[in-house]
């Protein structure tokens, strides 16, 4: 989000300080509306790394206890490799891949509707 940041260009800054817009007004109107494309990614790959967790769970608790810090993740590791049961893995994991490209083309259809929009 840094590098989206910084190439705004200043001449924007300063259109805005000749205006004197305040600081809230040149972050809703200049900085967030040029970020939005840089912003997209990164929430969609921050999205993605939440459905990829399973070490911090796995090493900090196992999945347990009662199976409160369990995640599709772990349960996949546990019937791939534990029980080796290939077959309901392979269809989890690919149920799990669907449900993630569903989300993930909602939000992009989404931000870039309401781009068109503008």
């Amino acid at each position: 989000a840094y590098a989206g940041l910084c190439s705004i260009p200043e001449a924007y800054y300063q259109a805005a300080k000749i205006d004197g817009a305040t600081p809230w007004s040149v972050f809703r109107f200049i900085e967030l509306p040029k970020m939005k494309r840089v912003l997209t990614i990164a929430i969609l790959l921050r999205f993605m790394d939440s459905f990829m967790i399973y070490t911090e769970p796995f090493v900090l608790t196992g999945g347990g206890p009662g199976n409160t810090t369990t995640f599709l993740s772990i349960d996949l590791v546990k019937i791939a490799l534990g029980q080796f049961d290939l077959g309901p893995a392979a269809a989890m994991s690919l149920i799990y891949f669907l449900i993630t490209l569903l989300v993930c083309w909602i939000f992009y259809t989404l931000m870039m509707k309401n781009e068109n929009q503008e």
